[in-house]
């Protein structure tokens, strides 16, 4: 495999987790656009703990994950105070924050960023994207996985019924949180660099879409969002400049067709139908 394509393969696996974070909060019924915010603590914290302490990456990616959840949890207290657009705001600011103190902190490398000694081969970004995966579909199944799916569809009715809004609310803010820090970690780790400059609002945007075009209704979604972004524009390199305006194209014609995501509960519903008449054919 040559080095570009290993590169691509990278970084759809960094961007497969990366979604599975935002995912897990907006299953619950919250957008969060401070990814970037919380990738920037996995990335800066991995690298921190590598540089300064010797630490290697099988302790610093686990580190930055529980770090980066311990941070969703402390967030999500004021965050889930506000509803809507101001929600949406909060953790836009919360991300802004971040990047501001990692500018401002020569420890942290301000605008000149930190080397990374510690490498993680590709095999390695691949098998933890597998996994990640493989929970999250897992997670979706448990008691607080429908529990987050039924606040996402109607919270007044799940409220009613007895689900624990807030608890549920907030550990999906910490389980998002630890995989978006997860992915920082590995970024950091594979690419021996990380800079504020990196974990801009641009790609808080970004993930968001992965996780809204792909869908959110289930746990495919993530994964055929992140797939899309990030191979798509790859393959339509061969059409030169032009290939910015199909790809908008593409994204405004999806968005308009395909409102409730790429993947949903019915498209699922009528594919599995399909194949049981299939079998009992």
């Amino acid at each position: 495999m040559s080095g570009y394509w290993s590169g691509i393969l990278a970084i759809l696996a960094i961007n497969i987790i990366f979604a599975y974070g935002i995912f897990v909060t907006a299953t619950a019924g919250q957008l969060n656009l401070g990814g970037a915010g919380f990738m920037a603590i996995g990335a800066y914290g991995a690298a921190m703990l590598g540089e300064q302490l010797g630490w290697t990456p099988a302790l610093t990616v686990p580190a930055a994950t529980l770090l980066t959840a311990l941070v969703g949890i402390g967030i999500a207290f004021p965050v889930l105070r506000t509803r809507g657009v101001y929600m949406v705001l909060a953790t836009f600011a919360f991300a802004q924050v971040v990047t501001g103190i990692i500018l401002t902190q020569p420890a942290l490398g301000g605008a000149m960023g930190l080397v990374v000694t510690e490498y993680v081969d590709l095999p390695v970004l691949l098998g933890v994207a597998a996994a990640v995966t493989i929970g999250v579909f897992w997670l979706t199944a448990t008691r607080l996985g429908l529990a987050m799916r039924a606040l996402h569809d109607d919270e007044l009715v799940a409220v009613l019924m007895g689900v624990p809004a807030r608890a549920v609310q907030v550990a999906g803010f910490a389980i998002g949180g630890g995989l978006a820090g997860l992915a920082g970690a590995l970024y950091a780790h594979h690419f021996s660099f990380v800079e504020a400059q990196y974990f801009s609002p641009l790609l808080s945007i970004y993930v968001l879409l992965f996780v809204l075009i792909g869908g959110t209704q289930t746990a495919w979604g993530p994964l055929v969002g992140a797939s899309f972004f990030t191979i798509v524009p790859e393959l339509l390199r061969i059409g030169g400049s032009w290939r910015y305006v199909v790809f908008g194209v593409m994204i405004v014609a999806m968005m308009m067709f395909r409102p409730e995501g790429m993947v949903t509960r019915t498209l699922l519903a009528r594919l599995m139908g399909r194949r049981r008449h299939a079998d009992a054919g």
